[in-house]
């Protein structure tokens, strides 16, 4: 398995391609540039089978449409944000000066509940993880030690909880219940900034700290 990291769209957020040695693959979280984007994954030959999102917040969806279009492969998105693609005041595009209103087609799949989604030959452990926003999800691949987070956690820091939906408790207990349960070599791969491991993230996160880590 390979994974590539994307910074995407107008807040650079991280977008991931992760694919097998067949060159198929996914795209989570196409937050914009779509033709940048698009090209990139035709380079490198991969075929997308599926579109997942971590959540529906602006910086994330930029580039649904187009990547769903032009590789016929559904999105992925939990049921919680199931208008949030649709209405720019639930994904945040309409709160903010000097940043497009995005809609975006509705999800093909609604994802509901912890289990395992398989997506072609790929495999991820999907995880509940709200708090950023209440259909935050992750998606964890425990052979390649890597989880998929979105906003949840960050390195040194944690997501935001001022946007619609957001609540601090919440996202606290996702993540000490959740995450910090993950084998501490589990690369956090997230939305914004550089990848960061739980094991770091235990030592040097002043916010996991006050949980007694």
């Amino acid at each position: 398995m390979e994974w590539k990291q994307i910074p995407l769209g107008p807040l650079q957020t991280n977008g991931y391609l992760f694919y097998n040695e067949n060159k198929e693959g996914v795209m989570i979280d196409p937050g914009g540039d779509e033709k940048k984007l698009i090209s990139f994954i035709k380079e490198l030959n991969i075929t997308i089978n599926g579109v997942l999102l971590t959540h529906a917040h602006f910086d994330h969806i930029g580039a649904v449409d187009a990547v769903r279009k032009e590789f016929h492969a559904p999105v992925y998105l939990h049921e919680k944000e199931a208008d949030w693609l649709i209405d720019p005041a639930l994904n945040g595009s309409g709160l903010f000066q000097g940043i497009p209103q995005i809609k975006t087609q509705p999800a093909d799949k609604l994802l509901k509940e912890e289990h395992t989604l398989k997506i072609g030959t790929l495999e991820f452990i999907v995880y509940e993880t709200p708090g950023h926003s209440p259909g935050s999800v992750s998606y964890y691949v425990p052979e390649e030690k890597v989880i998929f987070s979105g906003d949840v956690l960050f390195h040194g820091g944690v997501g935001r909880t001022d946007l619609p939906g957001g609540d601090h408790d919440t996202l606290m207990n996702t993540i000490h219940e959740k995450l910090l349960n993950l084998p501490d070599d589990t690369i956090v791969a997230n939305g914004h900034g550089p990848s960061t491991t739980i094991g770091e993230e235990k030592e040097i996160n002043p916010f996991i700290n006050g949980f007694g880590w």
